[in-house]
């Protein structure tokens, strides 16, 4: 019994911290696009779905040990032999396959929605951002707009964007936790990522991926702004900034922490981004729809 009170006194313990921390969100679970509403919502599914279980097991464990506990029967008893039961079978069995299942359908469903445009956005027309990662440094290059920065991005609130990513060092994860889950960057090859803001606000973004001594500081601002307030913001970059010269992208790539920067035109001009992953994967569908043909 000692060691029950203990466990139970842990998990008071654990649950009175947890609620003296509820009036301050969690980042994640303070979604502001659909796709991060999307993750917190299955997020919390699965939370609950977890602690279900842990409940239904702790009680599971509280009977065995007080309808089992030591007792007075004489030294020699031998409990009756209990042969397999048809309902207790079909429950442990059947349970888990249900839980499964859901978890499958969730993740699958899930995983097809943030892969694409996020929802309420599919009838605009997406910006696209090129975000490649440097040691340790977030560089995001406009190619519509000829613009590129340093270690900040803007975009419009009212269209969806598309990140390009890759990196020019080790690998690298690029997560702005309130507009969506993260994704890798790689050196061979360029992601997309789906966000989208649902309203104009300020936001951050890091490195998720442990790539370096300088992982702790690989963070950049982001700003979803008004159409209006974005090309100005565009206007006024064209009217002050510096044109982006190889020599000097080449001295941003050296490894170090930089503060926020911009310049006008983009590297993709003299260093091109790696292949696309999608594009490489529409090609090799086409080949051998091609060759289905033949």
């Amino acid at each position: 019994m000692k060691n029950l009170k203990g466990t139970l006194l842990s998990f008071m313990a654990l649950g009175a911290m947890l609620l003296a921390g509820c009036n301050d969100k969690l980042i994640v679970l303070d979604p502001k696009g659909p796709q991060a509403q999307r993750q917190a919502d299955d997020t919390m599914l699965l939370i609950y779905i977890m602690g279900a279980i842990v409940l239904v097991v702790l009680a599971i464990m509280v009977f065995m040990l007080v309808k089992y506990r030591a007792s007075k029967q004489s030294a020699d008893y031998e409990p009756p032999h209990i042969h397999g039961h048809w309902l207790v079978e079909t429950i442990m069995i059947g349970v888990p396959v249900i839980i499964v299942i859901i978890l499958s359908v969730v993740s699958v469903r899930s995983n097809y929605l943030v892969e694409s445009t996020p929802e309420g956005f599919e009838d605009k027309e997406p910006i696209v951002i090129y975000a490649s990662s440097s040691n340790w440094k977030w560089h995001f290059s406009y190619p519509e707009q000829g613009i590129e920065t340093v270690n900040y991005v803007n975009f419009p609130a009212d269209r969806p964007v598309e990140f390009k990513l890759y990196s020019f060092g080790p690998i690298t994860s690029f997560w702005i936790p309130q507009l969506g889950g993260q994704k890798y960057a790689m050196a061979d090859m360029v992601t997309t990522l789906h966000l989208a803001a649902d309203n104009p606000g300020e936001f951050w973004g890091r490195n998720a991926n442990f790539s370096g001594r300088g992982t702790a500081e690989n963070l950049f601002d982001v700003e979803a702004m008004t159409t209006a307030d974005f090309d100005e913001w565009v206007a006024e970059v064209h009217a002050n900034a510096e044109p982006i010269t190889e020599e000097k992208f080449t001295e941003l790539l050296e490894p170090g922490h930089l503060g926020k920067s911009t310049y006008t035109g983009t590297h993709l001009e003299f260093s091109p981004a790696p292949h696309h992953h999608d594009q490489d994967e529409a090609e090799a569908t086409e080949e051998e729809g091609h060759s289905s043909h033949e």
